[in-house]
């Protein structure tokens, strides 16, 4: 007898780690959080960041989805960074730093420690129609939220000798209809696209970095159902990104994902953090999706890997860039 209650009860111990995995599993297929991984140890000689846009609507529109898994991907990789590329608040941005929108779509969605990392951050249409300067404003008092001006630069080290500098961008108040939109208007022409011109010209040129990165909020060649190509930023930006090899422009504005390769430059369109609408093909369209989601990118010295996630933490799209400048030397 002791001995049939002694096997039985090595035979339920044997089942249990087959049960764990069952229950594992199925637990897996429901909604995830950012604790669940094994981060993994990245490479001294290379960084990540996450970049996406287009996101603060309460936790709606799968915003909170697309935040769970930018935890989920952040710890895997140690992201060292985000970077929103604007519109942060529907529909008429914040108006202060103690909005409650800074709790109802920004720190009380993105609440994984993964994510508790520097945020660069820029302006988007719908911030200005708010008061843009309160987003300035929260810099002072959350040290995680980084927006010093309406447009600046950052570097960041790859490895002890490498470093990448990106390029953020106020691309509103180059849009000419917006100074006719009365929610705008006033904040808009206050801005001065030819002073912001000469600095991105002027900074492109002395920067010594291994990558040089623009980010704006708008696009300036698109697929997007909804905005599409912006004869402004045609006009206005796209000639600097030529003249100084900038390999890489991000964006987002249209509410989907994106990857354009056009003249020299590859451009990524990653407005997909909440509400999207579904893109269409254009001149250059390597890969165009109109779901919730985001962008990982990896830099080395020589290469950059950028891959689209979803909002199920689906991998769908991932490309490599070269480095042309570490190629030619």
């Amino acid at each position: 007898m002791k001995q049939t209650r002694r096997g039985f009860l090595q035979w339920l111990l044997g089942l249990f780690p087959l049960l764990t995995g069952f229950f594992g599993q199925f637990r897996a297929r429901g909604r995830t959080t950012a604790e669940t991984p094994i981060a993994v140890e990245p490479s001294r000689s290379e960084l990540t960041f996450l970049i996406f846009g287009d996101w603060g609507r309460g936790g709606e529109f799968h915003q909170r989805d697309v935040a769970d898994q930018m935890g989920l991907a952040a710890a895997k990789r140690r992201c060292r960074f985000i970077v929103s590329v604007g519109d942060n608040f529907y529909e008429k941005g914040v108006q202060s730093a103690s909005d409650p929108q800074w709790m109802s779509s920004f720190e009380d969605v993105y609440t994984a420690s993964s994510l508790a990392v520097p945020w660069y951050a820029i302006l988007g249409n719908h911030d200005y129609e708010g008061r843009p300067q309160a987003q300035l404003d929260y810099t002072k008092t959350h040290p995680n939220w980084k927006m010093p001006a309406r447009y600046f630069s950052a570097a960041e080290p790859i490895s002890d000798k490498e470093k990448v500098e990106f390029f953020f961008i106020d691309t509103s108040p180059f849009v000419e209809e917006y100074r006719d939109k009365k929610d705008m208007r006033d904040e808009v022409i206050s801005q001065d696209t030819s002073a912001q011109v000469r600095w991105l010209d002027q900074a492109l040129s002395n920067s010594t970095a291994a990558w040089k990165i623009v980010i704006g909020h708008h696009p300036i060649f698109s697929g997007g159902s909804e905005h599409g190509d912006q004869p402004e930023l045609i006009r206005d930006i796209n000639p600097l990104l030529e003249k100084h090899r900038v390999p890489a422009y991000f964006n987002g504005h249209d509410h989907d994902l994106q990857h354009i390769a056009r003249g020299s430059v590859e451009y990524f369109n990653t407005g997909a953090g909440s509400k999207v609408r579904e893109p269409v093909p254009t001149e250059g369209s390597r890969f165009y999706r109109g779901t919730p989601g985001f962008m990982a990118v990896t830099l080395t010295a020589k290469e950059m890997r950028v891959e689209v996630i979803d909002y199920t933490g689906a991998s769908l799209y991932q490309t490599r860039i070269q480095n042309r400048a570490v190629a030619e030397a």
